[in-house]
């Protein structure tokens, strides 16, 4: 096993799992840990021995989401953000991708499924989408995934409103394949990684590509979602729902 900061990343098998490790703050991502995620994914695409990667949290929460108090002090400019460099390192994986979320999962921890092949998720799983609501964008291509997978009403509900949704709608939806208890969850899920592992990996990554669609599409409107996102982090309305979240912490 490796250590990282925040992050824990470990091999079973032909499985590399990768597991948020900052409890005290709900396993929001920071900077550090958006690169400890990434090289992962990274050393999974050089390595022929892994054939799936696993996303779990640690202490019951997947990921509060994107630590607001380091995107304060980021800069304007996207491609200088690591959170930008995941999001991309997930649309162009090649490698299974499986999640494992119990507790929150907010923002990021939300569009990650998207980019998923399999979602088991803990029965107090909760998911919830605050971009407008933090004078934000979605990002992930989330704002062209989430309309495709659940249709543009409920996806408005999810975006638009921000409305926070529960592990039966999460399947019900088609975002998540099963709820599993808690105490089974990492271990199912590692189970499931393993079989696609398993399985030959050049039809896997032929399949995979063909259910994804068009790569470039998703990259692209992941460019777009960088720009508006980097764009609205400058304005007044980011800055005053920033302040009013961080003063809530202190």
């Amino acid at each position: 096993m490796t250590q990282t900061p925040n992050v824990r990343i470990e091999r079973v098998g032909a499985v590399l799992c990768v597991t948020f490790d900052r409890p005290g703050k709900k396993n929001a991502l920071n900077r550090a840990m958006y690169l400890a995620a990434t090289r992962a994914l990274r050393d999974a695409a050089r390595d022929p021995s892994i054939g799936a990667v696993m996303f779990a949290g640690s202490g019951g929460v997947f990921t509060a989401g994107n630590d607001i108090a380091d995107f304060v002090e980021a800069s304007a400019e996207p491609g200088e953000f690591p959170a930008f460099t995941f999001i991309k390192m997930l649309a162009a994986c090649e490698t299974p991708l499986v999640a494992a979320i119990e507790g929150a999962a907010i923002g990021i921890g939300a569009t990650m499924m998207l980019h998923c092949d399999l979602v088991y998720v803990a029965p107090d799983a909760t998911f919830r989408l605050p971009f407008v609501d933090l004078g934000l964008v979605p990002e992930a291509a989330s704002s062209l995934l989430l309309p495709r997978r659940i249709g543009m009403a409920k996806a408005s509900e999810f975006l638009l409103l921000g409305d926070a949704f529960g592990a039966g709608e999460a399947v019900r939806h088609g975002l998540a394949n099963a709820i599993v208890p808690a105490y089974e969850l990492r271990g199912f899920a590692i189970e499931r990684a393993a079989r696609l592992a398993a399985k030959p990996r050049a039809a896997i990554a032929a399949t995979r590509r063909l259910m994804h669609g068009d790569a470039k599409e998703i990259l692209a409107r992941i460019e777009d979602e960088a720009r508006l996102f980097s764009a609205a982090l400058q304005s007044e309305e980011a800055g005053a729902a920033f302040a009013a979240f961080l003063a809530k912490e202190r």
